[in-house]
């Protein structure tokens, strides 16, 4: 009785894709890469929609990191202002107002303003 159903049930859903019941004598192989075709495609795609351009804006961040030097006017990532007075190996000593100095990460600082710049809104880079 259970084969019937299994029997039964193949045929319908043969007969309703409307196709023939394969022959393995007269299909063809197909080549051992198709099955791996499609998810090295999706592989890359992942690959070029994600993992690349957050590796592009962590380099782009620490080259914008290694540029702060002193005088530059920074925004942190928590929205602080001010001039970088002193830079150290991993800290930055922040002008906020007359006598108002803060030590911030060189990594929470988000955008570098030069002040030598012609456009004083120029960026030279922008945390992504």
């Amino acid at each position: 009785m259970f084969h019937s159903f299994v029997d039964l049930f193949a045929q319908i859903t043969n007969a309703a894709a409307g196709s023939a019941p394969a022959n393995p004598d007269n299909t063809t192989p197909q080549p051992w890469w198709t099955n791996l075709a499609f998810p090295v495609l999706i592989a890359a795609m992942l690959y070029f929609a994600l993992i690349r351009p957050q590796t592009q804006a962590k380099k782009k961040q620490e080259e914008t990191i290694k540029s702060a030097k002193t005088g530059d006017k920074v925004v942190t990532s928590s929205g602080i202002h001010g001039y970088i007075t002193n830079v150290k190996d991993t800290t930055v000593i922040v002008k906020v107002h007359d006598n108002v100095k803060l030590e911030i990460e060189k990594s929470h600082i988000d955008k570098i303003t030069r002040p030598d710049s012609s456009d004083s809104d120029k960026t030279v880079a922008t945390k992504a």
